[in-house]
């Protein structure tokens, strides 16, 4: 599975891109932009994209109206990763087409399988 992650933090790209593909055994494209993970999307073709919340520029859900919106990769789960984990957020995030949310921090021993749950939920 090809998991592209879109996150303005090096060091969170970083460990959940060690996690996923040391631990997971995932393939792990990163990106650190909405802008950069949108052309990504549409070359790369992930299986899924986990996509920071809050990011400059363009934050995590203008990225996912801008994903849902290309016919290359409008299909493509998202899954948000964020610090703002409140009920109404994640409603908000699921109403605008996200698969699931995560929270940071996240558990870098567990983050490849919370995501294969969500993916298969």
């Amino acid at each position: 599975m090809r998991v592209l992650i879109i996150d303005d933090e090096e060091d969170t790209r970083s460990i959940a891109s060690m996690s996923l593909s040391i631990l997971g055994g995932l393939e792990v494209i990163e990106a650190e932009n909405g802008q950069e993970g949108i052309k990504k999307a549409s070359v790369e073709r992930p299986d899924v994209i986990l996509l920071d919340m809050m990011m400059p520029i363009m934050d995590g859900p203008s990225t996912l109206e801008a994903l849902r919106t290309n016919v290359a990769t409008a299909n493509i789960p998202v899954i948000f990763l964020t610090a703002k984990a409140m009920t109404s957020e994640i409603e908000r995030l699921r109403r605008m087409g996200a698969k699931g949310v995560l929270t940071k921090p996240f558990d870098p021993t567990t983050l490849a399988n919370q995501m294969k749950a969500i993916l298969e939920g």
